[in-house]
């Protein structure tokens, strides 16, 4: 396939490249230090030879990505199930979702369309921030991911976001491939799932015709994304308070490694994925003459609302919106023993919290907002009367 050069630097590796990626990879220290530890029985030569037989990167995704979190949901999860009934499998989308975890998000939707009989993949939008070691970059390149550049001036943060967005274009309609970007920049650390409008600027600034025909043009598909547990939520509250306590605190590049590895193999419970119909017509029912910053709000608020609607509640989540706010009133969605198991799992995340000056209140009214806002968005939307988050 023809691809501008102009996206050279973000889009995913072609066939023709894989080669040569592939000699870096397998020459460089770390990537064989992580290969022994997710394919410890496996000899290293045999990794090699099964990866240069990779010709394709959806190739390389099933000979490698699908077997390892088949493996990691038998482990870490009790379950992962995804509803596709509202689309067509035999379509491509650009799949926009609420954000819990750096990998799993994408990975896992990888997997479970294959599962529902898609023909393809997506490709996943990734923040260069997570790809300061070169090798890093090549494997999400090798995996179908395309880098979007952060914390640039501002002009060239406006050419960039362009050239992003017209990728993601070209990506659908000339590659005709699915693709998925988070609903936000970063995670939702307080899981109150918001779609930033600045995302839905991004994506319409290529295509052809009016921002409602660009966006089209993307078959967007609102997807909820419900872990039961998440296995960073107590780095995040730490997170929220080193912020608290420390003016201009920032995340260093370890911190993403550790969240990364935390949420890769840490303990999920039942995780679901549900896609909400495609916003075409949605779209298209909008009124012309409505000004650009209204047209934004309400696709953020329509991509919002599919996603509170559809976000699969677990025990823990109404369990948490209780004790947060000193009542029993959504106790009919748990029992006393579903308490208790989440009230020890509580005590056992914010154990595992290390800081000098340890605000236990702090922490755990952290935690618990976690697991009720998306509780407290639910029940907003359809008509409970929650109060919002």
């Amino acid at each position: 396939m023809n691809i501008p050069s102009e996206f050279d630097a973000i889009r995913p590796f072609e066939p023709e490249e894989l080669p040569e990626v592939y000699d870096r990879l397998l020459s460089n220290p770390q990537f064989k230090a992580v290969t022994s530890y997710v394919f410890p029985h496996v000899p290293f030569d045999a990794i090699a030879q099964k990866m240069r037989s990779c010709k394709t990167s959806l190739e390389f995704q099933k000979a490698f990505c699908y077997g390892f979190l088949q493996d990691l949901l038998a482990k870490a999860s009790t379950g992962c199930d995804m509803d596709i009934s509202q689309i067509d499998n035999r379509k491509r989308y650009t799949f926009v979702s609420n954000h819990r975890d750096i990998v799993i998000d994408s990975a896992l939707l990888d997997k479970l369309l294959i599962d529902a009989g898609f023909t393809t993949t997506c490709e996943i939008a990734i923040g260069d921030n997570l790809l300061s070691l070169p090798w890093v970059k090549d494997l999400v390149r090798v995996n179908k991911s395309f880098i979007v550049e952060r914390g640039l001036p501002m002009r060239q943060m406006l050419l960039s976001s362009k050239r992003l967005s017209e990728y993601i274009h070209f990506a659908i309609s000339e590659k005709h491939e699915n693709v998925w970007i988070a609903q936000r920049e970063g995670r939702a650390k307080d899981s109150n799932d918001r779609t930033q409008e600045a995302v839905l600027k991004m994506m319409s600034m290529g295509g052809q015709g009016s921002i409602v025909d660009r966006l089209v043009q993307l078959h967007i598909v609102p997807l909820a994304i419900s872990y039961e547990y998440d296995p960073c939520d107590f780095l995040k509250a730490q997170e929220f308070q080193l912020k608290r306590d420390q003016k201009g605190w920032r995340k260093s590049a370890q911190d993403d490694v550790t969240s990364m590895k935390t949420g890769i193999m840490g303990y999920k419970g039942a995780i679901h994925y549900h896609c909400a119909p495609c916003l075409d017509d949605f779209l298209k029912s909008l009124d012309p003459s409505m000004p650009k910053n209204e047209v934004y709000a309400a696709i953020a608020e329509q991509i919002d609302q599919s996603i509170f609607r559809n976000y699969r509640l677990y025990p823990c989540n109404y369990v948490a919106l209780d004790l947060l706010q000193g009542t029993e009133r959504h106790a009919d969605h748990y029992t006393a023993t579903d308490k208790v198991s989440f009230e020890q799992y509580l005590q056992g995340q914010l154990a595992k919290i290390q800081l000098e000056n340890k605000d236990e209140a702090f922490l755990r009214e952290r935690i618990l907002t976690m697991y009720a806002n998306p509780a407290i968005n639910f029940l907003h939307t359809v008509g409970e009367g929650c109060p919002r988050a």
